[in-house]
């Protein structure tokens, strides 16, 4: 653990060029440049929140398997610490009573021209939440809630899908999928076991989503 930092996301990366081992964990206070989704600002006072991030050198045949990993371990430590059931967003954000309350952010590594390890970092509100997020509450520290996560990441199913699917709350709702290229409207269908969302649209049109920002809209009223 550490004090200050400016992302430990770009720390253990750093770290695993230089040969630091499979499941290596970096938790900090506090972190100046964190960043998330879409390069997004990542802010919280000191010591308030849980700052983690974690390096994988095993990979899954698709990578963003080990997000939904983290972000199932973690909705599974705050069930166990509170007796609150996080949801998810598509692709990894957990959401509780419709705030956020954590991201998870993926970021690779390579070796010889390929993937060689991927470090997942995760901000998860614990003390303290920007305005329209939620938070676990002041009782509990940060490092509780990172005991559990890794007690759950351990006790995940070889298999992960099923439970990921099953607790993806963005299935069918009205949604708006944000892109650099525009953005869509719809209804998310389903999730593929490769990540992918599928959303129709009102022109009936299905589009199979890789990335993008999903916004959760109220269903209209007819």
């Amino acid at each position: 653990m550490v004090s200050e930092t400016g992302s430990t996301n770009a720390d253990l990366l750093a770290a695993a060029a230089t040969g630091a081992p499979d499941h290596s964990v970096l938790v900090a206070a506090h972190q100046t440049s964190g960043r998330g989704r879409l390069d997004r600002v990542w802010e919280a006072p000191p010591g308030a929140n849980l700052l983690v991030s974690l390096l994988f050198r095993h990979l899954p045949e698709h990578t963003h398997e080990l997000t939904q990993r983290v972000a199932l371990a973690a909705a599974h430590a705050v069930v166990a610490i509170t007796g609150l059931t996080p949801t998810l967003k598509w692709p990894n954000d957990l959401l509780l009573d419709g705030g956020k309350l954590a991201g998870v952010l993926a970021q690779s590594g390579t070796a010889a021209g390929r993937i060689d390890h991927v470090v997942v970092g995760i901000g998860l509100n614990v003390g303290w939440a920007p305005t329209g997020a939620a938070r676990l509450g002041g009782r509990i520290h940060p490092l509780e809630v990172l005991r559990e996560l890794l007690v759950s990441f351990d006790a995940l199913p070889a298999d992960v899908f099923p439970l990921y699917r099953a607790q993806l709350a963005t299935l069918g709702q009205p949604v708006r999928i944000e892109q650099h290229t525009g953005s869509i409207e719809g209804r998310a269908l389903d999730v593929s076991a490769d990540g992918r969302l599928t959303v129709i649209d009102d022109g009936a049109i299905r589009h199979l989503v890789d990335t993008g920002d999903v916004v959760h809209l109220k269903p209209r009223q007819e």
